[in-house]
Parts: structure tokens; sequence; C-alpha cells
């Protein structure tokens, strides 16, 4: 019997090797060289069981997006949608291009799963400060698309009011994904590395527990003094890596803790550091959404860190942070790590605002049809607007959020100063009634010489065009793009430059 069985793994790794074998052959003709092969088939070692898993070239496990069309303002002038501050869509990117692939792989894998949105609001712009009593301040540029000399391009920037931790301090749950899927240096690893800025600034005001889960979940700490850095630390570098991935399991468990360990006016939040690789338990994004959902009235907040690629389930990370009343960050790096839990801290921890919605309203006689760039699943229905009881997205401490429409106008005077009217409707953090206020947008926000600002999103928007093959994409192109963004002046941006940098890597 041991010979029989003994025989028949033998055979099953011989045919594993042949079809991986053949496989690698078949992607690195179609894409550049490296550990391009890793990404495509892996075989992970789960509690003494084989398990294959791969990802289809064509899908990066990111729901792919449907991209928005012309809508003619004498049929529809109204468009609302969600607000949204994530930031995954860039950091995805951006990983793929530093990690040696191609253009054409970029399109192929990540293609129009990529969210626009994420893109451009992964970036600082100039803004309006709110004055005092306000949320937002709220800046508009409209001049020449830059793509599309028959079009116009609206630039809407919203900068919210920022704050400072709460006087009653920060409850925060650290779930955290431990399965065998989180074995590589870009998961687990580098989770643990981003965790350390985290705690390196938290104080004796605040708690700290943290949840794991693999095949089963566990409470690895519970209510801990934030100023104990060295036993947080202990506790997150001593997990490994192994077994199944049953994160309904790990998010029951995580609430159960949050709750138990709630703070009154502050902030209770759990940070969900995972790959979204969901194998037990509730793992499709509806499922994960339906499940969230009802826990958003607990007073609890949901963010979430993504990790890794391969078998990477943005989807269902996505669901999670949308549904919780979260944000959702990619950790590529440990620059980015610093990035959300040291420079940008307040916004990544403090929400100001939940469920925040924007409509605008165009004038049919001067804008004869628009095109909203991005944000395509956060649209809502119109009616939405002013039912509280619908959710929308949450925006942190001194958050900006950027949104970009590419307009058709009628031949008509456009000298009037109502182009558009902006509407902007949140709630405050422990309230269910929302709060409304109204922007009159114009010729006064007509530029002839675009703004560096104006300029370098259009360089993103036409860069995300590329990657998603859009019909809309007119006279993008890589060169075009990069020699767009070389005329700005982006010395004091390091994150500019960067993206400058990316565009030059790309063929």
């Amino acid at each position: 019997m041991k010979k029989t069985l003994s025989l028949i793994m033998s055979v099953l790794f011989i045919l594993t090797a042949v079809a991986l074998s053949s496989c690698s052959a078949e992607f690195n003709d179609n894409y550049s060289s490296g550990d391009q092969f890793a990404m495509y088939k892996r075989i992970h070692m789960y509690e003494n069981d084989l398990y294959l898993i791969g990802d289809n070239v064509n899908s990066s496990g990111m729901d792919a997006l449907v991209e928005n069309d012309f809508t003619d303002t004498e049929t529809s002038p109204i468009s609302t949608f969600s607000a949204d501050v994530d930031t995954a869509s860039y950091c995805y990117f951006r990983k793929l291009i530093n990690s040696g692939y191609n253009f054409q792989y970029v399109k192929n894998y990540a293609g129009k799963s990529l969210r626009t949105e994420e893109m451009i609001n992964y970036f600082n712009y100039d803004t309006v400060q709110p004055i005092e009593g306000e949320l937002f301040g709220v800046k508009a540029e409209i001049s020449d698309c830059l793509w599309n000399s028959s079009s116009k391009m609206l630039m809407l920037t919203l900068k919210a009011k920022e704050t400072t931790a709460p006087a009653a301090g920060n409850n925060l749950v650290f779930l955290i994904d431990v399965s065998g899927s989180m074995q590589s240096d870009d998961k687990l690893e580098l989770l643990k590395k981003a965790f350390s800025y985290l705690v390196a600034n938290l104080t004796a005001n605040d708690r700290v527990s943290i949840v794991t889960y693999a095949g089963r979940e566990a409470v690895v700490l519970e209510n801990c003094v934030g100023s104990r850095t060295e036993e947080i630390m202990a506790a997150i570098n001593a997990l490994e890596s192994g077994g199944s991935t049953n994160g309904e399991a790990g998010l029951k468990r995580a609430y159960e803790v949050a709750e138990s360990c709630f703070i009154e006016n502050g902030n209770n939040r759990i940070i969900l550091a995972s790959d979204g690789d969901l194998n037990v338990g509730i793992s499709s994004a509806e499922e994960l959404k339906a499940f969230v959902t009802t826990k958003r009235e607990s007073g609890v907040y949901l963010s979430v860190l993504g990790f890794g690629t391969g078998n990477y389930r943005d989807g269902n990370i996505e669901a999670i942070a949308d549904n919780g009343n979260g944000v959702y960050y990619y950790i590529d790096s440990e620059t980015e790590a610093e990035r959300i839990f040291g420079t940008e801290l307040c916004a990544t921890l403090y929400t100001v605002a939940k469920d925040v919605k924007l409509q605008i309203t165009f004038d049919p006689e001067i804008v004869k049809s628009y095109r909203l760039i991005g944000y395509e699943n956060r649209i809502m229905p119109t009616e939405d607007f002013t039912d509280d009881t619908k959710d929308a997205g949450e925006v942190g401490s001194g958050h900006t959020v950027t949104v970009c429409y590419e307009l058709k106008l009628n031949d008509t005077n456009t000298q009037s100063d109502e182009w558009l009217k902006l509407a902007v409707r949140w709630k405050e953090i422990n309230s269910t009634e929302s709060i409304l206020r109204e922007y009159d947008i114009g010729s006064s926000s007509c530029s002839v010489e675009p703004s560096g600002d104006f300029r370098f999103v259009s360089a993103v928007i036409e860069t995300a065009m590329l990657i998603h093959s859009s019909k809309y994409s007119g006279t993008a192109s890589l060169s075009g793009i990069k020699s767009l963004i070389s005329e700005l002046s982006l010395q004091d941006d390091l994150y500019k430059t960067e993206f400058l940098d990316l565009i030059g890597k790309l063929n």
C-alpha cells in the first residue's frame, strides 16, 4: 500500500513539473524574464496537503470594470457617486512595474481592473483648505482636455479638514492572515515591517489587540497598552504562516475583541492585513460584503492592507474595506508602509466624515455630455444621494478626493458661472443624519493655460486609459505622457517624480 501511494505521489509530482515547465515556456515567451512565472503558478504545502494555486495571466484577482461612457445632459444631467480615497490600484501598478513587468503584461494581467480614481488619488495636489466650520475646501479647474482637443476636462479637488488623535485613544485590532498563502517575503515579512511603523506611533492612551487566522483563528494579544512597543512587536514578529484561510472566523473574532475593548469617544478600528485569498468559510466578495455590512453600525471601523501578488484577491479586500467603513491600501514596499503609518497616519486612522456622497448637476445649455473618469464601482442612483440609509465612502483627516470629468460643450456662450453644481453630502462620525453643502462652478474656474496639477492628473488618466485600452484615449501615448510629465516641476514631490520614473520603465 505504501509503495502504491509513493508511486502515485511520484507520478503526480512528475506531471506537475511537466505542466509547470510547459506553462513557464509559454509565459516567458509573452512576458519579460525574471521571477514572473512564480507569480503565475505556485505550489504551497498546506498542512501536509499539496495544493496547486495559480492565476490566469489575464486576471489580477481584481474585478474587471466597465469604463464610464459619455452621458447626454438633456436626458441625464445628474451624476452621483460615492467618495473614494483608496490608493491600492496605484501601488499595485507600481509593484508590477518595479518587478520588471512590461507594459503589455500590465495591460493583460491587470487590464481594466486597475481603478483610475485610486491612481489619481494617490498623489497630492494644490488644494483649498476648509474654512472654519466647514468639512471640505473645494477647488475646481476647467481647461482643454489634453488627449482630446474637442473636449474640456474638469478637475475637482476636495480637501478634508485635519484633526488630531482622539483624547480617549485608539482601540486597534490587528487582524493578520497567517495562512500558507502568506509565506513570501512580500506578504507576511513585509506585513511585520509595516506594522512596526504603526506601533512606533502609538501611546499609552492606545490599546492593541492581535487576532490571527489560518485554518482557525487565535487571539495572540488582547488590550495591550500601546506604549508597550516591544511586547506588541514581539507578538507580531513571532507569527509564522501555514494552513488554510478561514477569514470568516478571523473577522468574527476580531469584531468580538474590538467590541469587548471598545473605547467610548475613541477610535475603534480593525486593521486587516491579507492577500485576500480566502478558502474556508465565507470567501466571495458578495459574502464578505454582506458580513461586514451587518457589523457597520457597531462603531468599529475596518480598514484593509493588501499584500503580495500571484494569488492576490483584490476583489475580496476591496469589498471588506468599502463595506466596513474603512480604507483600502496596498503595501508594495517598506516605503509605502512608512507613508501610510508615518506621514499620513492621521488620514489612515482617523475618519472625519462617513457616507460621503458627491452629486454633480450639469447645465444642459452649456455642457452637452459628460464622462466621469473612474469611480465605476462607486456610481450610485440619483435618489440614493438623499437617502441617509445608503452607505458611501469614508474620508480621513486631511484626505484629498480628486474627481475628473471629460466634458463636451454646446456651441453657446460659455461665460456663465453656472456650468454645474457640486453637492456634497456626508455624516458626522456619531450621526445618522447627513449634512449638505453645494458649490456653483463655471467660467471663473476656466483656465487657458492649465496648471501643473491639471497636467499631471491628465498624465495619470492617460496612463490608466492606455492600460485599459480605452476607446476614449484619443492622442494618449507613452511617449506623450513622458514628455508631459518631464515638462513639470516635480523636484519637491518625490511621489510624482517616482511616477515619471515608472513611466520611463514602460515599453
